[in-house]
């Protein structure tokens, strides 16, 4: 997750008692095991660019990475507006990491991302649909200005050597960006609204489903 703190913050969290654990649901309730089955560690990293790189360790060099929750506000990423830019360039350079990750290693476990449509409840959200088709579009521009760029520089895609296979995101860099492409490298995408830290109550009801279908 993303936080306007200048360091990563690492708290123990627990579900919900109304939400289960992929891992619990054949479980007795009387299972003392249960509550410890609910409970993990959060670490929220900074949003702002120059400290990101906490953010990219925590990928590079995991350990025990259930998951990765990516908030966006949905207020502030229609079209033409300066956030959806920054919030996709960082999505598709955390997407882009796991890809590489993925490619890297012999055998890969499954890294879900969770985009946490934030701010929900305010009159200029977008949908969860729209959220969801705005990241792809702006991930794709990304990507085409990216590959210009190095067409611009005398360097083809035909250029680049075999271990540069992974350097362009989803399927070869060409064509519309969907998050559906990530399945191919065992990563899962999903786009879940909820509202936390706004004007209305708070509504995260579906973050924790997806936290809990993941523990």
């Amino acid at each position: 997750m993303q936080s306007s703190s200048q360091a990563p913050l690492t708290v123990e969290v627990s579900l919900p008692v109304t939400t289960e654990t992929a891992s619990s649901r054949y479980r007795s309730v009387n299972d003392s095991s249960l509550e410890i089955h609910k409970r993990f560690l959060l670490i929220d990293t900074p949003g702002h660019g120059k400290l990101r790189y906490h953010a990219i360790d925590s990928i590079v060099k995991p350990q025990h990475l259930k998951g990765i929750i990516y908030v966006v506000d949905a207020a502030n990423i229609s079209p033409g507006n300066a956030g959806l830019r920054e919030a996709a360039e960082y999505l598709h350079d955390i997407l882009l990491l796991l890809q590489k990750r993925a490619a890297a290693a012999k055998s890969s476990k499954e890294i879900p991302v969770l985009i946490a449509a934030n701010k929900m409840d305010l009159f200029t959200a977008l949908p969860t649909s729209l959220v969801k088709t705005v990241l792809e579009q702006e991930i794709t521009n990304i990507r085409t200005s990216r590959a210009k760029g190095l067409l611009d520089s005398g360097i083809a895609m035909t250029d680049m050597d075999a271990g540069d296979e992974r350097g362009w995101l989803g399927e070869g860099g060409e064509g519309n960006f969907e998050f559906s492409q990530m399945v191919e490298v065992n990563v899962s995408v999903t786009v879940a609204g909820g509202n936390s830290g706004s004007f209305g109550e708070n509504d995260v009801t579906k973050w924790w489903d997806w936290i809990g279908s993941n523990l």
